[in-house]
């Protein structure tokens, strides 16, 4: 077994613990660690870094070739459903070049999700050319944005590939935006709402969706990453509500008390002391981490807002230290009262 050197002290470290406390004996702990090869240089994220360097290149290369091909460019764009016609025979070659080489080197997955990337892009550009021959200066975008979203969710469940599914969540959280805005006339608010605080509804609708698909044997693969992009919209949109409130231009936001925006950074924060409750109680890595990860940023910009000019540095990250400290101990003190072994022997579980 190829692992490398953080993975392999892990499995020591737990080796070594289930021995301590007789789980495991000796010989099948030094079993276990003869079958593990320590790979010296992690060659899978420098491939998987070298496929999105080659991909950027690409696109750089692209773009260079379209500046100097200029008036054909111009002739494309005058001749929309040609344009279509060529993306369209691009994206499904591409497609069908990545589902063959999947089929015959599954084991080259960063390859082979470069390939659908590819494909992304190709579709991406038959429908701009799809919307250049079939638009009529509406200013309905949002349309076209929502066909982008439903081909690439059909494309990454059907083939099926994590990456074009991301590609679709992007674009229907692009299209919640477009939308609500076309329906409001592209106003500042919708519903009374602005911008940020749409998608702190749309981020828990996206989290519900992760949960339906993670009760489903087929589709449990798309789970993970819809289930980030659903944390992503709702932190990054209470983020930008703790420091911009549900206003609609600057002058209204520059007028307002810093204090009357405290009630948004306390719901910011609210939230993510929950998501590292729910982390802890149901040792959910991913709702742990981002809840620690926006805790963080949310006291560093109520720093910045409010005790930047009047608190010492010192006295503020000196509170923050302590108190997280004392938040520490106590639960080290929790986690050490589940390890104190019972009259039978074994460790007492809360």
């Amino acid at each position: 077994m190829k692992v490398g050197r953080k993975k392999a002290k892990i499995i020591t470290s737990a080796l070594k613990e289930w021995v301590e406390h007789s789980q495991l004996s000796p010989e099948d702990s030094q079993r276990l660690l003869q079958s593990l090869e320590v790979t010296p240089f992690d060659w899978r994220l420098l491939a998987k870094y070298s496929f999105w360097i080659a991909i950027v290149c690409i696109i750089i290369a692209v773009q260079a070739l379209l500046v100097d091909l200029e008036k054909l460019l111009k002739v494309i764009w005058d001749r929309p459903l040609i344009g279509f016609a060529f993306c369209l025979v691009v994206s499904a070659a591409l497609f069908f070049w990545g589902l063959t080489r999947r089929s015959r080197h599954p084991e080259k997955i960063f390859s082979n999700e470069a390939v659908f990337f590819l494909g992304v892009l190709a579709v991406a550009g038959a429908i701009t050319f799809l919307g250049k021959a079939i638009g009529s200066g509406s200013r309905h975008v949002s349309l076209l944005i929502l066909l982008a979203a439903l081909v690439y969710a059909a494309l990454g469940l059907w083939l099926p590939s994590r990456l074009v599914w991301l590609f679709a969540l992007i674009s229907l959280g692009s299209w919640f935006g477009a939308e609500t805005g076309y329906v409001s006339g592209w106003g500042a608010y919708w519903l009374g709402m602005n911008y940020p605080l749409r998608f702190v509804i749309f981020g828990p609708a996206v989290i519900g969706l992760s949960l339906v698909l993670k009760m489903s044997a087929r589709f449990k693969e798309f789970f993970k990453v819809t289930y980030i992009m659903g944390l992503l919209y709702l932190f990054i949109a209470l983020w930008i509500l703790s420091i911009f409130g549900n206003y609609d231009d600057v002058a209204r936001w520059s007028k307002a008390g810093k204090f009357e925006l405290f009630y948004w950074s306390f719901l910011f924060g609210a939230a993510a002391l929950a998501t590292i409750f729910l982390g802890l109680k149901y040792d959910d890595a991913i709702s742990r981490g981002f809840g620690i990860t926006f805790l963080f940023i949310n006291l560093y910009t109520k720093y910045f807002e409010y005790l930047w000019d009047h608190l010492h540095k010192a006295i503020f990250f000196g509170i923050l230290g302590v108190s997280f400290w004392f938040l520490g101990s106590r639960a080290e003190k929790i986690w050490l009262l589940g390890e104190q072994p019972n009259p039978d022997g074994n460790n007492k579980q809360k």
